[in-house]
């Protein structure tokens, strides 16, 4: 069997992305039993209301919803468990900090396996105000008008 090569996403958390102000990101390796890792090869997990807590210098991804595997057996995982997160101390060190500042939380964006090994993409946030979602929707919309604009234009300019 070849060697896997490149990234394959699994699961990505976009409500995330609307809900906060992404600082920083970081990539951490996952610890996962075997059951695990065979259902997130199926491509079926969901990080919804997951979030990362930092615990006596250890961090810990919680609320990330993998589903049990169907050929498990009585080995099978629980779908809710918390899984260490794999991180430099240095790493850790500084979500400790920066995670201790008001408002700031650290939240997982993605999961995909890059090189045949499981990984989560996740990222140390500020929560936005409803105001900040209303004008990031508000930017967005402006964005695809201006697009749609273009491109008629140059499809005019054609004809």
């Amino acid at each position: 069997m070849a060697k896997e090569k490149g990234r394959k996403l699994i699961a990505q958390n976009k409500k995330a992305r609307h809900d906060y102000h992404i600082l920083d990101t970081y990539e951490a390796g996952l610890v996962l039993m075997g059951t695990e890792v065979k259902s997130l090869r199926q491509g079926r997990a969901s990080l919804v209301d997951g979030f990362v807590q930092l615990d006596g210098h250890e961090a810990w991804l919680h609320n990330v919803h993998v589903p049990e595997y169907s050929q498990g057996t009585w080995t099978n995982h629980s779908a809710r468990r918390k899984r260490k997160l794999l991180l430099h101390r240095v790493e850790i060190e500084k979500l400790e900090s920066k995670s201790q500042e008001t408002g700031h939380t650290i939240v997982p964006l993605a999961l995909y396996f890059k090189d045949g090994r499981a990984k989560v993409e996740i990222a140390l946030a500020k929560g936005k105000k409803e105001y900040d979602k209303r004008q990031t929707l508000r930017e967005q919309q402006d964005r695809r008008e201006a697009d749609r604009a273009m491109a008629s234009a140059r499809r005019r300019q054609r004809g």
